[in-house]
């Protein structure tokens, strides 16, 4: 099938892209201009349905109204002030979001990564104060098949090689095990284990959900051995699942949470590493910091996202159409479809090679109106807004019916 031809203004304006970026990604041949709810126009006037939600930073929608508020209010009374100073947005925020999860302390800062090497930084030095191991000598434990991050120590513990190749050497410490191998983990801790790095669900790898028992079995390890268990709930996490957490689908509750992407409402990077006092007390001022990180206009923005959460509503309707959507995936299995996994409204596709690889077939669904993503060759990602609704769900998988039944 071949794709059609792209409009004069997008062909500019991806031209004077690749001009001048660095080539650090190869988006898909759209240029989005607008976007609310749902739904984002490209520059052309074409409107297309938001399945990927920026890898779960827009849970929320495009330009959520109660988030747009809080922003906008925000934006004109104070948006920086370096943790140098106190601000008045802060405490309310940190206080919120240390409830939602049932914790003591939250850390704050902008990106991701940033939350995940915070969370090495917080392990590694409650392992030296606390656990009382020998200085530079501890180790974290993680599984194959991860996605953390791209700073040069997270992908130093990855196994993609697309993620690695050409950027070593890379920070010791770190030990990888099968993910969803529970006795795997148990083995690969030693008195120097400082904790358990895993992603409840591992997204970037395709949607991987482990074996029914393992977050259970990781939570009891990690008691009975005297580690940390640290969940990686950056994407799954803040009702993509179902659920506020990845976790709570096992009611399990990990020692540290990390957390990022939707807790910025889509319109502010915010990410924040969150553990009782015992923990995140052993970082001492002075030994860890952002300029951007815990500035009042996330505050703000993360305080809205944190109480639109403690009303349940999103993971209700997560967990209500990730039902609906697992339905009318599970039917495509054996036409055009090897696999499907999903959780709430989160999906990995995994796509017939013989009818195309997750690119062609994400590029096919971009020319019908739908926007989704590939990752590791012949797998395709669905992440809607958690505002969609049934019907939305029902013409989206219409689309790629029909991408997969084309010639």
């Amino acid at each position: 099938m071949t794709s059609p031809t792209l409009d004069t203004q997008t062909i500019r304006i991806i031209a004077g892209e690749d001009a001048h970026l660095a080539r650090n990604y190869s988006p898909l041949p759209v240029v989005i201009a607008r976007g609310e709810g749902v739904w984002v126009t490209d520059v052309e006037g074409k409107r297309y349905l938001d399945l990927l939600s920026a890898y779960s930073a827009l849970n929320f929608g495009h330009l959520h109204p109660a988030i747009v508020a809080a922003a906008t209010e925000q934006l004109g009374r104070l948006t920086l002030t370096s943790r140098a100073f106190h601000n008045d947005r802060l405490g309310a925020f940190a206080s919120a979001l240390a409830d939602l999860c049932k914790k003591d302390l939250v850390l704050p800062m902008n990106t991701g990564a940033e939350a995940v090497e915070t969370g090495i930084k917080v392990a590694r030095a409650w392992a030296y104060r606390v656990k009382g191991v020998k200085t530079d000598a501890a180790n974290i434990v993680v599984a194959h098949g991860n996605f953390h991050g791209r700073t040069t120590t997270i992908v130093g513990f990855s196994d993609d090689e697309s993620a690695r190749d050409g950027f070593g050497p890379f920070a010791p410490g770190f030990r990888s095990v099968p993910f969803g191998d529970a006795a795997a983990i148990d083995a690969a801790i030693d008195e120097n284990t400082a904790a358990v790095l895993i992603e409840p669900i591992q997204g970037e790898a395709g949607v991987i959900l482990p074996p029914k028992g393992y977050l259970q079995a990781v939570r009891d390890i990690c008691t009975d051995r005297g580690v940390l268990f640290i969940a990686d709930e950056i994407q799954s996490g803040l009702g993509r699942v179902g659920e506020t957490f990845a976790c709570d689908r096992d009611g399990v509750v990990p020692d540290v949470y990390l957390l990022g992407k939707a807790l910025g409402g889509g319109i502010m990077p915010l990410s924040a590493v969150v553990a009782n006092s015992d923990i995140l007390g052993v970082i001492k001022p002075g030994e860890h910091g952002s300029t951007f990180g815990g500035n009042p206009l996330a505050a703000a923005v993360g305080e809205r996202v944190v109480e639109m959460l403690a009303t349940g509503e999103f993971q209700d309707r997560s967990r209500a159409l990730g039902e609906h959507l697992s339905e009318r995936l599970e039917a495509l299995v054996g036409d055009g479809v090897t696999a499907v996994r999903v959780a709430g409204l989160w999906a990995g596709i995994d796509i017939d090679p013989a009818r195309g690889t997750g690119r062609e077939i994400a590029e096919r669904l971009v020319h019908r109106g739908v926007l989704v993503k590939d990752t590791h060759g012949q797998t395709i990602r669905i992440a809607p807004p958690l505002v969609i609704r049934g019907t939305e769900i029902d013409w989206a998988i219409e689309q790629l019916k029909l991408v997969l039944e084309a010639e």
